[in-house]
């Protein structure tokens, strides 16, 4: 029933893709509206186990589609257009990313009253700016027109890398909620890091190698070149599992690598692969997300549940980007409209189950997370063409943006052109 749903939505999307793209709803906003419906809470013909009693799957199904987004965000732009944006992108890393967790972990030691150790599990798993919804507001030609290159490239390029580098924080907070010495933790995090850097660059590296091999002797062709990145993403997470390191940063890495050593035509291809994740491999998530949303728990977690969701919303990125629009070198309007699209998805869920997994926590980090997961698709999906809108109204066409085709493959000998 999950894949039938799923597949009629996926076949709405692509017979009207363009007025699906239009619309005031983003496609993951309507996927788990139909997941609700389907759910247990309407009609109760999703047989789904509940999120507190199984989350395993969810895990696995987050981990693979982070994957293929990361590598898709990688590619997305031509390399020196990725190089250009390092500084903005670093800072947001370096600076906006641990605030975000400070604050949302204070949030929740706020408004549900849980201790440090709770708190800095929710903070952290909440942190990275979800690629898969920031797509909807980067991606399309309806943001293409509207919207800078800057400004796209950067929350894509973010929303790419702190996925990964949010492991850093988790661990760190598994260490103050748990057994697991603050030591270990940091240890961890250093070969987690150093080891997906390492990884990713020699895959990268060597993918990229391979595939112009074969481009230059005639062996491949844009079909499986677009197939390629796919394998060499799960390639990667898989090598990075036996490992123990950091798989989806270390993907991220891999295909900035490729981009950078690999032939451009395969970026053509990538802008379709980023096209399908978003609009139809996401769909059946985010439906089975619909079906499995604990109601019950969030009942008990009354009006707090609730003032956390949207606190989190309104002060975990908006005000701190906002502060650092100079150093950023953002505009006014595009401050405001950067950091209020850094959405909370599916990364969420991938860490929220992560630290289920490795610890036995208090159930209230899955409750509260999962509802702060759910209201952000809901406010991001209907604010995203509105506020593509009002953003085109206070800034003018591209905001004066020098990029005017950011997103147009080059062809050249090297990923570079």
């Amino acid at each position: 029933m999950l894949l039938a749903a799923a597949g009629a939505l996926a076949l709405l999307a692509a017979a009207w893709s363009d007025w699906f793209r239009r619309l005031p709803v983003s496609e993951p906003l309507l996927a788990l509206a139909i997941g609700v419906l389907l759910g247990p809470a309407v009609l109760g013909v999703l047989p789904l186990p509940a999120l507190l009693e199984d989350h395993a799957w969810l895990h696995t199904a987050a981990r693979l589609l982070l994957a293929i987004s990361v590598m898709s965000v990688a590619l997305r732009y031509p390399f020196h257009a990725v190089r250009a944006r390092r500084r903005p992108v670093l800072l947001l890393l370096a600076v906006v990313m641990p605030v975000m967790a400070v604050v949302t972990a204070g949030l929740a030691a706020w408004t549900l009253g849980v201790g440090l150790g709770v708190a800095a599990l929710i903070g952290a798993a909440l942190t990275p700016t979800d690629p898969v919804l920031a797509s909807t507001v980067t991606t399309g030609e309806p943001a293409e027109q509207d919207l800078p290159g800057r400004d796209r490239q950067v929350l894509s390029l973010e929303s790419g890398a702190n996925d990964g580098l949010a492991l850093a924080l988790v661990l760190i907070a598994l260490a103050l909620a748990g057994p697991l010495p603050m030591g270990d933790a940091l240890l961890e995090t250093v070969w987690d890091v150093i080891g997906a850097l390492l990884l990713g660059a020699f895959l990268g590296w060597l993918g990229g190698q391979a595939l112009k091999a074969g481009a230059d002797h005639g062996a491949t062709d844009p079909g499986p070149e677009l197939v390629f990145t796919i394998v060499l993403a799960f390639a990667v997470l898989g090598v990075g599992g036996l490992i123990h390191v950091d798989g989806i940063f270390a993907v991220f890495v891999c295909g900035l690598v490729f981009n950078a050593v690999s032939t451009g035509r395969e970026r053509e291809a990538d802008v379709r692969i980023d096209e399908a994740v978003n609009r139809f491999v996401v769909l059946p998530l985010f439906l089975a997300f619909g079906a499995i949303l604990p109601w019950a728990e969030w009942r008990s977690l009354g009006w707090a549940g609730l003032l956390f969701a949207v606190a989190v919303l309104l002060l975990r990125r908006p005000p701190v980007v906002y502060l650092l629009r100079r150093p950023l070198g953002l505009p006014r309007p595009d401050a405001v409209h950067l950091g209020w699209f850094g959405p909370i998805g599916i990364s969420a869920l991938f860490y929220l189950t992560l630290e289920s997994e490795r610890l036995s926590i208090d159930p209230v980090v899955l409750v509260a997370g999962s509802l702060v997961v759910a209201v952000s698709t809901l406010v991001h999906g209907l604010t995203a063409t509105p506020g593509r809108v009002l953003y085109r109204k206070v800034a003018g066409p591209k905001g004066g943006d020098e990029d005017a085709h950011p997103d147009r493959p080059v062809s050249s000998s090297s990923g570079d052109g």
